[in-house]
């Protein structure tokens, strides 16, 4: 039987392939690590002193030109953890006189990163930009889907330091002989799962047969297992395996509750409860579909919520401007789909109401991983039907954890919960099943006094509806 890419790893010492483990203590400062002082300052600027764990491990590795397959958690700082490195290998090619570029020649980019979506894509350029700072004349470009070719087409002919892009449409520009790749020193596949879930597998593959034999490859992945691994096996050479805060390890910072609803009016007025909670500063409400998305944006608008829609069939254009509505605090409630909510990375996100429930299990990782960021508490919150208990229990078994069971005051279910699972025909060791407004459930603040429904300005909802993409 073959045995799992994981465990592979696990048992691979004795063929001389290398597991490092996440150091039990972080390096003093990030100088520690190795990087350049141009590249700490522009850190330190950023208002970061301490490195997390998955940076603490893996960019040393990185460093040393190892090629790399990392797991961490959303939110551990994974982002940094690679595009340090990759600043660091800039910066010393540029000292390097072997390796000046001679002007008027398209050279394409040292280093090139993979993401899934549009929205990682752009978290990753603006990371970039943020730490390079220090590098003068640093050239950052990202090439994604939704947007104009004629930008993207210039900056491909100019000088490039990084190139930030989604598979297809770089697998566009290659295709046209456009992209240059040749060059590429570093090659960082982000969320290399979510990718092979979308369906990019086989671009992948031909973005990577475009690429030197010499490269350096950093694979990102909540696991490496199935088709991941395989991928990861055709990718890289002896590289090194990172573990930190597996999907399994609990989100201590994050709070999560479950509410059972009877049926959609229970839930939708469940919803609008929690919505009015004074503790919210900005909360993600998760919808399934696009359609979903801007019609309950649409309701939710018109009692008076500041709320934005965000989902993959919108323009990129229009998705820019809800994104910077949320960062600059004029969206309060943003209902997005996991697609388009994926890398987005605001600290003042406190909330997480899933309200329609993901396709996978990993994806309920990730969803409650936008809040509860950067040491800050978070609380996700999910509305749930009988019809979701099967997603439920496999949430719980892929996270190992169960979600406490809640009551929102004065909305409590005619109905009992689901009872936990069962292990050998007894109660698990989740306990009893609780009853609504019995002594074992919890209470989502009073029924009265939380304050009323949210609009910015006297000019009522009408008047300050943020744009939400229709």
């Amino acid at each position: 039987m073959e045995m799992s890419f994981d465990k592979q790893f696990d048992s691979s010492l004795a063929t001389g392939q290398e597991h490092v483990e996440a150091p039990a203590t972080i390096a003093d400062g990030f100088a520690a690590l190795g990087l350049g002082s141009e590249i700490c300052k522009a850190v330190t600027q950023a208002g970061y002193e301490t490195p997390t764990q998955v940076q603490s491990a893996a960019i040393p590795a990185a460093l040393a030109g190892s090629d790399l397959l990392v797991s961490s958690q959303t939110g551990s700082g994974k982002t940094a953890a690679f595009v340090l490195p990759a600043l660091q290998r800039i910066l010393e090619a540029r000292r390097d006189p072997t390796k000046r570029r001679a002007r008027g020649t398209v050279y394409g980019p040292r280093i090139l990163v993979l993401a899934p979506t549009r929205e990682l894509a752009l978290q990753v350029t603006k990371a970039c930009v943020t730490y390079g700072r220090g590098l003068a004349g640093l050239r950052v470009a990202s090439i994604v889907g939704g947007v104009p070719y004629g930008a993207q087409l210039q900056a491909l002919r100019g000088p490039l330091d990084v190139l930030i892009a989604t598979p297809g449409r770089l697998l566009d520009h290659l295709q046209s002989g456009k992209a240059v790749l040749e060059n590429v020193e570093m090659f960082v596949l982000d969320e290399a799962d979510r990718m092979l879930d979308m369906g990019f597998i086989d671009d992948i593959s031909t973005v990577a047969a475009a690429l030197p034999a010499s490269r350096q490859t950093l694979m990102f992945s909540a696991t490496f297992a199935g088709n991941v691994g395989s991928l990861a096996r055709s990718l890289t050479r002896d590289p090194k395996r990172i573990e930190v805060d597996s999907h399994t390890d609990v989100h201590a910072q994050i709070e999560q509750r479950i509410h059972w609803a009877d049926g959609l009016q229970h839930k939708n007025a469940m919803l609008e409860q929690l919505l009015t909670d004074r503790d919210i500063d900005q909360a993600v409400v998760f919808t399934s579909t696009q359609r979903d998305a801007d019609e309950l944006a649409d309701r939710l608008a018109d009692i008076g919520h500041a709320v934005a829609a965000l989902h993959g069939g919108m323009p990129q254009g229009r998705r820019n401007r809800v994104l910077q509505g949320l960062r600059m605090r004029q969206v309060r409630v943003l209902v997005a789909t996991d697609v388009a909510a994926r890398g987005i990375d605001v600290p003042t996100i406190s909330h997480v109401i899933n309200y329609g429930l993901p396709l996978k299990p990993e994806d309920y990782v990730h969803r409650i991983g936008r809040t509860g960021r950067a040491g800050r508490t978070g609380l996700a919150v999910t509305l749930a039907e009988r019809r979701d208990v099967g997603m439920i229990r496999r949430i719980e078994r892929f996270t190992t954890q169960p979600i406490p069971v809640s009551v929102v005051s004065g909305l409590e279910p005619r109905h009992a919960p689901p009872p936990p699972p069962m292990r050998d025909g007894a109660p698990g060791d989740r306990g009893q099943p609780r009853r609504p407004g019995g002594p074992g459930a919890r209470r989502f603040g009073d029924a009265a006094g939380r304050g009323g429904s949210y609009s910015r300005g006297a000019g009522g909802p009408s008047r300050n509806k943020p744009p939400r993409g229709r």
